[in-house]
């Protein structure tokens, strides 16, 4: 039995416009992306595989093309399916970073950085630009690091605010062991950084460190 032959308040697509994404498992959103399934199984079935396959939603998203495109009833073409949707949530939150105006705390920022960069596997430095109003002007990853730790060049940093025309930035890092804990190397390095950037009159407001759940702004616990 295909999906077009279940009741139409059970079709994952009926229930998402009916009831909302809320009402939707994880596997009914992933056959909605999906659309269809194969001779064996329906979109969800298929979903539900993939899932179950890659150990969680999460892996699945975070996994190879080989393995996604491997998964039997799957190709290349799931694969973009699922890192399109992925790509779409960012920029959607960037794009409120963006139209929401001037950052008034490092929640926005956060919720927008743990999206982009909680499942990197290596260390990534990165800056919010803000103009005089502290409204974002771009995003950018600067350094990618070992697992443990980022070369961060202070010079590249000051290089970058001058070519975008930054008045401030939020400074950005992940800790891939998940754990949003600030270290003393990383309060050194601000330091550096808030320094470099003082000589061109540019402030530095955060260093936001990103973890599994959540980042972590140094400055609120007074950290630099």
């Amino acid at each position: 039995m295909s999906i077009k032959d279940w009741p139409e308040r059970e079709r994952p697509r009926e229930k998402l416009i009916h009831q909302g994404t809320g009402a939707l498992s994880d596997a009914e959103v992933v056959a909605v992306l999906l659309r269809v399934g194969t001779a064996e199984v329906d979109a969800v079935g298929l979903a539900r595989r993939l899932i179950s396959e890659h150990g969680g939603l999460r892996a699945l998203l975070e996994a190879s093309l080989t393995s996604v495109s491997t998964s039997r009833g799957c190709g290349p073409a799931t694969f973009a399916t699922l890192h399109a949707a992925l790509e779409l949530g960012r920029r959607y939150l960037y794009s409120t970073l963006e139209r929401d105006g001037p950052l008034e705390s490092p929640d926005a920022a956060g919720n927008y950085l743990v999206s982009r960069m909680k499942g990197y596997r290596r260390e990534v430095f990165a800056c919010l630009y803000l103009d005089t109003r502290h409204r974002v002007i771009a995003f950018r990853e600067l350094f990618l690091g070992s697992i443990d730790s980022a070369t961060v060049h202070p010079r590249e940093i000051v290089q970058s605010c001058l070519e975008l025309n930054a008045a401030a930035i939020i400074l950005a890092h992940n800790h891939p062991s998940g754990v949003a804990e600030p270290s003393t190397a990383d309060g050194a390095l601000t330091r550096r950084v808030v320094e470099a950037a003082r000589l061109i009159d540019v402030r530095v407001l955060d260093h936001l460190v990103v973890g599994e759940q959540e980042a972590v702004s140094m400055a609120a616990r007074g950290l630099f």
